[in-house]
Order: structure tokens, then C-alpha cells, then sequence
């Protein structure tokens, strides 16, 4: 599905026209962590205009709580402002940042409410920028009274994950949401594809001759994409219920990074090009069935354990989480990909909470040398691989062997490192930073077109079938552990290992 509008180069540096950032669920958690701090970010850098006076942009936060600006403002000095980093921080800054936003209140209850929101836009120049910060069950309702108070023009809405709990309800939503706006009016966000580490990904493959011929099936043995967190549900146990490490994490995050590891070059760095070829990938994804979901993938729920020396508790004494759930915190899958570029190489895939460490990592592990002749560590697969770290540090990693000092030919592992923080100095934009940016200038490749999404569902779809006709629930394992041991039992099946990588 292409957009019907003008596509953006991801190469592309926009500035800033005037436009209003509309927060609905300004008072939400999403808000004070994530898109606040990061709308600071950009405003100190200079990015979103200098001061309220500048009339560049503007924000309106919006939630159902009755307050006037100030009481807003106050809010954000209270709760939003410890979340801003300590290398970004600067008073005068915020201060100034602050100015710049005010506050409505509305209630979805009341039809009249958005013809209000319309005469307060109207006295703005500019592009509208809708961002959702709210429970997927508010986008419906918010989109058609926009759409009532013909809000949806020359706007864009951005929707946070998850964009429904399976197929059919990602499609319901994504159709109430088309009827309001164009295809090239949404943002789907989904923020790994913000991080540094992953622009560098397509940066690695496409502008660097040497890695092409590297990064094919001949070459490459296996390949590991890693999102581990040893946080656990952080009082959010009733939402998790609802959602689950394989809706919250592997339909989106990890099939998105595995379609641009495994995506083949597109014809430009457009939008749509890219997304094209993004497609192309979950499309090839070889199709699951029961049988193939017993015996590749392994769901987990964590239990009791430590973290960092201190005791926490098990997933299902968690706030809000009854102590018969069956709700999975880990995923492990094997995932192979049906083309000429990848066929027979494995895509080992995982994610959980309260594992050993907070860790995301694409690892891709080289075959073996075809013979030994150096001895025994030439033969093993993974001896050269390359390891790119999404976070906590954004670096690349390439393992190769070289000859030990001394007498003899005997080869030991070392490694080339780029580490992106010591390399590149001056300011960094996070994530979320990049991502609203990019919305800000109408920039689409780095968020998820409606076909890619639903294509990601139809794949998952038979494990959600698979699980729900189970009477067994996920493997229990132990806090600050790497998963069950059925994960490890997993690749072992297939003559490999997890790499785990020192920091």
C-alpha cells in the first residue's frame, strides 16, 4: 500500500514550517516519559523554533483532567522534568520550553468538545500534528471527531503501539483511522526504528561496498536480534495482561528490525522505497503452523529472582496480575525467511523482561572456514560475526581472529569496535527525539505503513491460535536469568548458541 501524497527522502533535512503539536493524553505516562523530554531535546538544539514568540510551533497538551496552562505547565515542572537527561538540561531552556505550551481540556464524551479544539487550531498557522499518547481504544473516537470538526486536513495523527491485539482488530482500527486520513497523513510510531544504531544499520549495508558481498546466505550462518530488559512490569501488570511480550515486543519491534536487517537495497531512500522493501521481507517469512510453533517457538513468564543483588518478585505477584496467568514476559521464535538471499538461514529472535541485563543487539554470525588449517577455532560458526548494540551504548562490534604473539600459529578471538558516543561528539538525538522530528517535517520512512503492519500480524497470528488452545501456560524462569531453558534448547536444536556480549 503506497501513500497517496508526496513521499520524503529519509536523506531529506527539512526545516520546521509553522505547525501546532496537538498531545492527546497529555497527562499519561507515554507523555511525562517519553514525548515531552523528547520535544525538549529538539527545542534546546534550536530544532522546534526558539521561544513561544517565534510563532514556529507551538504544543497543545490535551487530557480530560479541568486545569487551565499554568496548572499544566506546573504539572510538567513536577512530573515531566526529571525524565529530561542530565546532559541536555539547561533552566533557561525549559522555561522557554514551557512557554510554548498550552493546555485544553476536553472530554471524548461531549460531541461538541472538538468544534471547541477547531476555533482554538484555527488561530494557528501551519500543519496540525495529532499525537496519540493514549490506550489504542481512544484512537477511534478521536479520529472521527477530528474528522466531525474536518481537523483531519492539512494535519497529521501520529498512533502509538499496540495497534490492536491481533489481525482483525489492527484492521478495524487501522480502517476507522483511514477514514479520517490518508495513508500519507499517519504515523505509525514504533521508536527502535528511531535509535542511532539502526540508521547506522542501513548506513553500514548501503553506503559501504566491502559489507555487500558479506551479507548473504553463502556467508552467513545464523543471525540473533536481542531485546532484553531487566525491569519487569513496573506497576503496569493489569495493562501487560492485555498485551504480552509477543503483541508488545516481537510483532513490531523485532519483526521491524529483522526486515531491515534481511531487507534487500531499495531503489531510493524514499519513503515509500524503503517500506517496499520492508514488505518484500515479512512477506517471505516462511508461514507458521502448529507443528512449526511447537518446535520453534518458546513462550516464558518470569518468576522470582534477583536484580542487581536486590530480591524481585514473580510476574504473577506483580500489582494487578492474577496468580493463574498465563501471560508470557519472554519469546524466543525461529523465523527463516523464503528468498533467494536468505534461504537456510535461521533468524533467532527473543525478548523479556527481568533478564540478566538491558540489552538490544542484532548479532550476525559468519559460517565457518570451509577447513581448519589454522586448528579448531576456525571451524566454529560465530568466530567471525558482527554485532551491532542498539542499546544501553549504541556501538558496532566485528569479531575476527588473529594470530597470538609468540611461537606457533595459534589464533585468538579479537574484535574492531566503533563506538558511535566516542566517535561522534556533540549532540545525539534519541529515538523519540528523531522520530518526532521527522514527523514535524513529514518525513515517513522511519515509521510502519498499514500493509507492513498487518503482514507482521498475519505472521504471529498462528502462535497467538497455537497458545490459546494450550492448557499448559509459558515456562517459568528465574528473574535476572536469560529465559527458560527451552531458549537455549532452542538453537542448541540447531547446532548453535546465544551470544552474549561483554559490554
Amino acid at each position: 500500500m503506497k501513500s497517496a501524497g508526496r513521499t520524503e527522502s529519509m536523506l531529506s533535512m527539512n526545516t520546521p514550517s509553522p505547525y501546532t503539536f496537538v498531545l492527546f493524553g497529555a497527562t499519561g505516562d507515554l507523555s511525562l516519559r517519553k514525548v515531552l523530554p523528547a520535544l525538549f531535546r529538539a527545542f534546546r538544539t534550536g530544532q522546534l523554533g526558539s521561544d513561544a514568540a517565534a510563532d514556529t510551533g507551538h504544543i497543545l497538551a490535551i487530557a480530560r483532567k479541568p486545569m487551565d496552562a499554568a496548572a499544566y505547565r506546573a504539572w510538567c515542572e513536577e512530573h515531566a522534568r526529571e525524565h529530561v537527561k542530565p546532559d541536555v538540561w539547561d533552566e533557561e531552556a525549559w522555561g522557554r520550553f514551557l512557554a510554548t505550551i498550552d493546555y485544553m481540556p476536553l472530554d471524548l464524551g461531549k460531541e461538541d468538545e472538538f468544534g471547541a479544539l477547531a476555533e482554538r487550531l484555527a488561530k494557528r498557522d501551519g500543519v496540525r500534528i495529532f499525537y496519540l499518547a493514549t490506550g489504542p481504544s481512544l484512537f477511534i473516537p478521536i479520529c472521527e471527531g477530528l474528522r466531525r470538526a474536518r481537523l483531519n486536513e492539512n494535519s497529521r495523527i501520529v498512533l502509538e503501539k499496540p495497534l490492536g491485539h491481533d489481525l482483525a482488530s489492527s484492521v478495524a482500527i487501522n480502517d476507522a483511522v483511514g477514514a479520517s486520513f490518508r495513508e500519507d497523513q499517519i504515523y505509525r510510531i514504533d521508536h527502535y526504528l528511531g535509535k542511532e544504531a539502526v540508521q547506522n544499520l542501513l548506513a553500514l549495508r548501503f553506503g559501504n561496498a566491502i559489507f555487500e558481498p558479506l551479507w548473504r546466505r553463502e556467508l552467513i550462518e545464523s543471525i540473533q536480534i536481542t531485546i532484553a530488559e531487566s525491569i519487569g512490569v513496573e506497576g503496569r501488570g493489569e495493562f501487560y495482561e492485555q498485551t504480552g511480550a509477543l503483541r508488545d515486543m516481537v510483532q513490531n519491534h523485532l519483526l521491524q528490525l529483522l526486515a531491515i536487517v534481511a531487507m534487500e537495497p531499495p531503489l531510493s531512500m524514499d519513503a515509500d522505497a524503503v517500506r517496499d522493501e520492508k514488505l518484500r521481507v515479512l512477506r517471505s517469512l516462511r508461514p507458521l503452523d502448529d507443528e512449526t510453533v511447537a518446535r520453534n517457538v518458546v513462550r516464558g513468564q518470569y518468576g522470582g529472582g534477583a536484580i542487581d543483588n536486590s530480591a524481585v518478585p514473580a510476574y504473577v505477584d506483580e500489582p494487578g496480575v492474577p496468580a493463574d496467568s498465563k501471560t508470557e514476559t519472554f519469546v524466543a521464535v525461529r523465523a527463516d525467511i523464503d528468498n533467494w538471499r536468505w534461504a537456510g538461514v535461521p533468524f533467532f529472535l527473543r525478548t523479556g523482561k527481568r533478564l540478566g541485563e538491558r540489552v538490544a543487539e542484532i548479532v550476525v554470525n559468519y559460517r565457518a572456514t570451509p577447513y581448519p588449517l589454522l586448528g579448531a577455532a576456525t571451524a566454529q560458526p560465530g568466530a567471525n560475526r558482527l554485532v551491532i548494540r542498539l542499546q544501553p551504548n549504541e556501538s558496532m562490534r566485528l569479531h575476527c581472529l588473529a594470530k597470538k604473539p609468540g611461537e606457533g600459529m595459534t589464533v585468538q578471538s579479537v574484535h574492531l569496535d566503533l563506538a558511535f558516543d566516542q566517535f561522534f561528539t556533540g549532540h545525539r538525538m534519541d529515538a523519540y527525539e528523531r522520530l518526532l522530528l521527522d514527523v514535524i517535517n513529514g518525513r515517513l520512512a522511519l515509521f510502519v505503513r498499514r500493509d507492513e503492519q498487518e503482514q507482521a500480524w498475519r505472521w504471529v497470528a498462528p502462535i497467538q491460535a497455537y497458545w490459546s488452545r494450550q492448557h499448559k501456560g509459558p515456562k517459568r524462569y528465574a528473574a535476572g536469568t536469560w529465559g527458560p531453558p527451552a531458549a537455549s534448547a532452542l538453537l542448541a536444536q540447531y547446532g548453535t548458541s546465544w551470544v552474549e556480549e561483554d559490554n
